[in-house]
């Protein structure tokens, strides 16, 4: 497996400003780095790829949707605007030379109407992820589909949910990012519900309970670990979680306290806490 840290744990964006943090990530054991991708306007995918590959880091891309775009919109004309955000989305995932993009990438985070999913709303994610996948193999990438728990969203929150709208998407490089976080606020057991992910398991996401250092709450690890190890996951095993003073991004996530001495401490005893859990279910 190989192990990343999103870089939301510093800074709600990522640029040269950051391309310090990339030999201090090299150094804490990681094999690469997760890039937030929120505005795609002036984004410095060559720039960013060169500091990469000469940190000698690889990196997945994790993104949300803007507030004025969605795919279970009943405007036809924002889903096609949707759809269109997408295919541009895809091609910075190449051009940054990552191999996977991830997230909740079919409604706002946040966005609740008050009701349950709709089957017309299912039907329009469903056509929208069929008609961009021939460009995920045009470009040689994998999206992978992040069910949120209830309080971020209410089209996805279950792995079940996930399983079956891979299964009717039907193509191979359209998955699952399974997050810990938010599996153990929907799922009665999270081993359970990781095994059933099956072959759709494309990306993890590692947090402990209260979205702070893997292995300091009762998020069940040896479990987790276990059944990664069951369904041959080589994979990704990316640290998210959130830096404690970042505006619009703290807020989002609901990050009222610190969840750690520093942004560091989470990084760098989270990525020795896996590795130990890795290592002990060999």
């Amino acid at each position: 497996m190989k192990f990343g840290v999103n870089t939301f744990l510093w800074s709600a964006a990522f640029g040269p400003e950051q391309f310090d943090l990339l030999p201090v990530i090299r150094e804490q054991g990681f094999d690469g780095v997760e890039i937030p991708l929120i505005h795609l306007a002036g984004f410095p995918a060559a720039a960013i790829r060169r500091e990469l590959e000469r940190n000698d880091l690889a990196c997945t891309v994790c993104s949300v949707l803007p507030r004025n775009l969605s795919l279970v919109s009943e405007d036809p004309d924002v889903r096609r605007l949707t759809r269109s955000h997408l295919s541009d989305c895809f091609k910075v995932c190449a051009d940054l030379g990552s191999a996977y993009i991830a997230g909740p990438l079919y409604a706002p985070v946040g966005y609740l109407p008050g009701r349950r999913r709709t089957p017309d709303e299912w039907n329009w994610a469903l056509e929208a992820y069929q008609e961009v996948a021939p460009l995920l193999s045009s470009y040689r990438i994998h999206l992978c589909l992040e069910p949120l728990n209830r309080f971020e969203t209410y089209f996805l929150n279950t792995t079940a949910d996930a399983v079956r709208l891979c299964a009717e998407i039907g193509h191979p490089q359209i998955g699952i990012l399974w997050d810990t976080f938010h599996a153990n606020i929907e799922e009665k057991s999270l081993p359970d519900a990781l095994r059933s992910c099956g072959k759709y398991l494309k990306h993890v996401h590692t947090s402990e309970n209260d979205r702070g250092t893997p292995g300091t709450g009762h998020i069940d690890w040896r479990g987790v670990v276990s059944v990664l190890r069951e369904l041959r996951y080589d994979g990704w095993l990316t640290i998210e979680s959130f830096g404690f003073a970042l505006g619009e991004l703290s807020a989002a996530a609901s990050i009222w306290r610190d969840l750690a001495g520093s942004p560091g401490e989470i990084c760098c005893e989270g990525v020795k806490f896996l590795k130990a859990a890795l290592s002990e279910a060999n």
